[in-house]
């Protein structure tokens, strides 16, 4: 099994900002490990001549013209807010935390 530790997987839940138990750690410890273990036996077989696949069928965008349509008020969108100052959202800041 690849080398991911309890701690790289506690401080991953603390940057993505997730509380974990210590059971959902030592849990999500072995799962990361074995997808890990997973994605290299499939980077073994991988071989120049085999084309990189996505989508096992082609896809194709399709595209439609922009046209405006009925959007609401900034008082409509306002409407719904927990917090607002008359004209945009008010969030919480979250830049500048201590990690």
């Amino acid at each position: 099994m690849s080398e991911i530790t309890q701690e790289q997987v506690a401080h991953l839940a603390n940057l993505a900002r997730i509380a974990l138990t210590p059971q959902e750690i030592e849990s999500l410890t072995s799962e990361l490990g074995s997808i890990v273990d997973n994605v290299a036996k499939v980077s073994e077989v991988a071989t120049p001549d085999v084309p990189a696949t996505s989508h096992p069928i082609p896809l194709q965008n399709v595209y439609r013209d922009d046209e405006p349509g009925v959007t609401l008020t900034t008082e409509q969108a306002l409407a719904g807010a927990p917090d607002h100052d008359g004209s945009r959202f008010r969030v919480t800041a979250i830049l500048g935390e201590e990690q």
